[in-house]
C-alpha cells in the first residue's frame, strides 16, 4: 500500500509537471512568438544603425538646404526690394515722358496750327501776288500796245509831216514858178 501511495503521488508529481511542463511550453510559444532570434535581433540592430546614418546625412542635408534655403530667401526678398524701387522709379520715368510727350505733341500742334496759318497766309500772298503779276502783265501789254500805237503815230505823223512838207514844196515851187 505505501507502494500505491507512493504511485499516486509519483504520478500527481508527474501529472503537476506535465501541467507545469505543458504551461512553460506555452510560455516559451508565446515568448517565441512576441521575441525575436539573436540573428533577426542584429540585422534589425545593423537596419537600425544604418537607418540612424542616413537620418543623421538626411538631417545634415536638410540643415545645409535650409540654409541655402534661407540664403536664397533673403536674395530674392532684397531682389524685390530692388525690384520695386526700379519699379516705382520706371513708373516715375514713365509718368514723366509722358508728360513730356504730351506737352510736345501740345507743342507739335500748336506749331502745326500755326503753320497753317502762316500757310494760309502765304498762300493769300501768293494770290496777291498772282494777282497784281496779271495786272502787271496786262498793264506791260496795254503800255506796249500803247507804245505801238503812239510810235505808229509817230511814224504816220513823220510821214504826214514829210507829205505836208513834200506837197508844200512841190506847191511852193509851182506857186513860185507861177510867180515868174
Amino acid at each position: 500500500m505505501a507502494s500505491l501511495v507512493v504511485f499516486r503521488q509519483l504520478r500527481d508529481v508527474i501529472l503537476t509537471q506535465e501541467v507545469l511542463v505543458e504551461k512553460l511550453r506555452r510560455q516559451i510559444t508565446e515568448l517565441e512568438k512576441n521575441s525575436v532570434s539573436r540573428v533577426e535581433y542584429e540585422a534589425i540592430m545593423k537596419k537600425l544603425e544604418k537607418e540612424e546614418e542616413e537620418h543623421a546625412k538626411t538631417k545634415s542635408y536638410l540643415a545645409k538646404e535650409s540654409e541655402q534655403l534661407e540664403f536664397a530667401l533673403g536674395e530674392i526678398e532684397i531682389l524685390s526690394t530692388q525690384l520695386e524701387r526700379e519699379k516705382q522709379a520706371f513708373d516715375n520715368a514713365l509718368s514723366s515722358v509722358k508728360n513730356k510727350v504730351l506737352k510736345e505733341s501740345m507743342q507739335k500742334d500748336k506749331l502745326k496750327s500755326k503753320c497753317t496759318e502762316i500757310e494760309s497766309h502765304i498762300q493769300k500772298q501768293e494770290d496777291i501776288l498772282n494777282s497784281k503779276d496779271n495786272e502787271i502783265k496786262e498793264l506791260q501789254h496795254f503800255v506796249s500796245k500803247q507804245k505801238q500805237t503812239l510810235k505808229k503815230q509817230v511814224a504816220d505823223f513823220k510821214i504826214q509831216k514829210q507829205q505836208e512838207y513834200y506837197i508844200a514844196k512841190v506847191l511852193g515851187g509851182k506857186t513860185k514858178k507861177s510867180a515868174k
